[in-house]
């Protein structure tokens, strides 16, 4: 098991598979960092879909207006929402977009960041500077290469619960 540093900001995301393990990085992005466990705490993304997963690339979740599969869900909404708390300003950084890291996903507007990231399944460089990096997985990325294909996958997979590691 991977030891965790600093149960404050590590994240242990629950999927069918397993968990991940996710160690934050509030010193490169406080902003995102703090978003991130302010909606594990209120349980906003137990249940979410992963409604954009695209082999080789990334898996991308979080939208908990619209992907919370237990709550009135719509696939076609998946992905279009974020949550009621405020957009993010971009913080960007030099770190690159390698396999395992997370990143905020946005519209083309850099300082729409919300609720959604992705994972990144390899080395996705050309991502870099362009969209926050804020976190990156230390344990079970296996089970993030386990999570069901598609835009939008017909039959998605979900996280069944995300909990700050101090609170676990």
């Amino acid at each position: 098991m991977a030891e965790i540093k600093d149960p404050e900001n590590t994240i242990l995301l629950e999927l069918k598979d397993g968990t991940v393990t996710i160690e934050l990085l509030p010193d490169v992005a406080p902003g995102h960092c703090a978003r991130m466990k302010e909606l594990a705490r209120a349980g906003a993304y137990d249940n979410v879909c992963f409604h954009r997963v695209i082999d080789g690339f990334m898996a991308q979740t979080g939208d908990v207006a619209h992907g919370n599969m237990e709550d009135g869900f719509n696939l076609g909404r998946a992905g279009t929402g974020g949550s009621d708390l405020p957009n993010l300003k971009a913080e960007f950084s030099r770190l690159p977009h390698d396999r395992g890291t997370l990143g905020a996903a946005r519209s083309q507007n850099p300082d729409s960041a919300n609720s959604q990231f992705f994972i990144n399944f390899n080395d996705n460089h050309f991502l870099n500077g362009q969209y926050t990096v804020y976190g990156r997985v230390i344990e079970g990325m296996e089970h993030v290469d386990a999570i069901t294909r598609g835009e939008p996958p017909a039959e998605p997979d979900r996280m069944i619960s995300m909990k700050v590691a101090a609170d676990a």
